[in-house]
């Protein structure tokens, strides 16, 4: 049964500039200026040049001066003839090339950079060998299943089934495994191996040395490998029958081998990624001053081609398909206003907030010490300029700061707070950098446990848990205090 009845709601709806403004907002500086061209591309009625209007003009005046030119040019045609700047004969080639160089000067050209794919450079040792089809379409096979840092992730038994069913080669695991041992024979030494364990062994074999230290290390690595991990030195020790002098030279001696032979060769093709800071604080003479890193956003305007067609629209009598492209039109300028609206709010926005930040840090951007870091709160931001806390921690994603002591993450700022034992409330970052700071002054041979740093931190006034020092180490991707160990 139908019926129909009237019902109130109270509903909390964005509008889709709000929208627009909430994703604009977590952008950083260096991907908005690809977003305002994409909206540029969609949005003809939105425009970043200036003088569109200058260039529509010069481009009328072209178009005569063409038309006048062409003319010109016509009448002309009659008086020269295109055989006249031909010429049958051909030019010697030393009338084509100068040598200004004797043969004692010095030639120095400008080198070019040659990139090769640690795979590629891997095909290329494998045509120094000899081996049949079968082996070397294995061998291929094993070179493109090994990882960027040269290790062979793929098991051999699903290697089998690879080769089988792709490429049908029957073959079988002593196959594959002695294709596999001239693989590791290559450079970077290391490369073909399955585990840590085994690269290590394979560098250390590699080296062709008989001196007592490169031997105890390759039975550090063969048979005390997962002492050797847990820094279990003394177990070692006992084991091997050896003095603590020789297990520090031959552990010197593993220290210098490779873990990620593949990475040596792909490190010389590697993409730098560089770090573009949303803004910039300067220290005038104690005086902080903030910018806002706008070179990626260009100045926007409305597009004055479209702006005319809406007033020619406008004032003639309009049919059905004029009236279309009157909305058409219109919809296009009222959503190029929006944006224009919204990447001037963003701009405003960015600045008020890090203004707020920079203010309530006011002594940590004057001294760079981390110890004068307040505890911050995205709580605390949003009551002073007045904004939601979901605007504030937009505003922090993934934004950087530049300032004199280096550029930073904008949310490294903020931290909980916690109180000294004189009431004084503290950043945990500063706890964290103490810490830090009494983990680097530690003895290696004795380095400090948790419960040593616990008082150690109680004794400077911070009155923290063991497992809560235990937490801040973890952060700070501090191993604990036996893999710190050294001899």
């Amino acid at each position: 049964m139908l019926n129909q009845r009237l019902q109130q709601k109270l509903l909390q709806k964005l509008s889709p500039q709000q929208i627009l403004l909430m994703k604009l907002l977590q952008i950083p500086s260096v991907a908005i200026e690809q977003r305002i061209k994409q909206e540029i591309e969609e949005n003809p009625a939105l425009d970043d040049s200036l003088d569109a209007e200058d260039s529509d003009e010069d481009f009328n005046q072209d178009d005569d001066f063409d038309a006048e030119s062409t003319d010109e040019y016509d009448s002309k045609d009659d008086e020269f003839d295109l055989a006249d700047y031909m010429d049958d004969d051909d030019t010697p080639s030393y009338k084509l090339s100068t040598n200004n160089y004797s043969s004692d000067d010095e030639r120095k050209d400008i080198p070019f950079v040659s990139g090769l794919s640690f795979h590629d450079f891997l095909i290329s040792q494998l045509g120094l060998r000899h081996l049949n089809d079968n082996k070397y379409d294995i061998a291929l096979t094993i070179i493109g299943n090994l990882d960027d840092s040269g290790y062979l992730q793929r098991n051999v038994d699903a290697m089998i089934d690879d080769l089988a069913f792709t490429q049908n080669i029957i073959t079988n695991r002593e196959e594959i495994l002695s294709v596999l041992s001239v693989i590791q024979q290559f450079d970077p030494s290391g490369v073909g191996a399955r585990n840590l364990q085994e690269c290590l062994l394979i560098q250390l074999r590699k080296l062709n040395n008989k001196s007592p230290e490169v031997s105890l290390a390759i039975l550090i690595i063969d048979r005390y490998f997962n002492e050797f991990t847990k820094k279990h030195y003394e177990k070692i020790i006992k084991k091997a029958n050896v003095n603590e002098d020789a297990l520090k030279a031959a552990i010197e001696i593993i220290l210098k081998l490779n873990p990620k032979p593949g990475n040596s060769l792909s490190e010389t093709t590697k993409t730098n990624h560089y770090i573009m800071p949303d803004f910039i604080i300067h220290n005038n003479n104690g005086e902080l001053e903030l910018s806002i890193n706008s070179r990626n956003a260009p100045e926007l305007h409305l597009s004055r081609t479209y702006m005319d067609m809406l007033e020619s629209y406008a004032e003639g009598k309009k049919n059905k398909q004029q009236k279309d492209a009157f909305m058409f039109v219109k919809q296009k300028i009222d959503s190029a206003k929006w944006f224009i609206d919204a990447i001037k709010q963003r701009q405003n926005t960015l600045y008020i907030t890090m203004n707020a930040i920079m203010i309530y840090q006011k002594e940590y951007f004057l001294t760079g010490d981390e110890t004068n870091l307040r505890p911050m709160i995205l709580k605390d931001i949003a009551g002073i300029v007045h904004l939601d806390i979901s605007t504030i921690s937009r505003v922090a994603n993934s934004k950087y700061v530049q300032t004199p002591f280096g550029t930073f993450l904008l949310k490294s700022f903020f931290s909980e707070s916690m109180q000294t034992e004189n009431g004084e409330e503290v950043s945990t970052r500063e706890i964290k950098k103490i810490l830090s700071d009494c983990i680097e002054a530690e003895k290696k041979t004795k380095p400090l446990t948790d419960e040593q740093l616990t008082v150690i931190l109680k004794e400077k006034g911070y009155s923290i848990a063991r497992r809560t020092v235990a937490k801040y180490r973890e952060q700070l991707n501090i191993p604990v205090a036996r893999l710190r160990k050294e001899l």
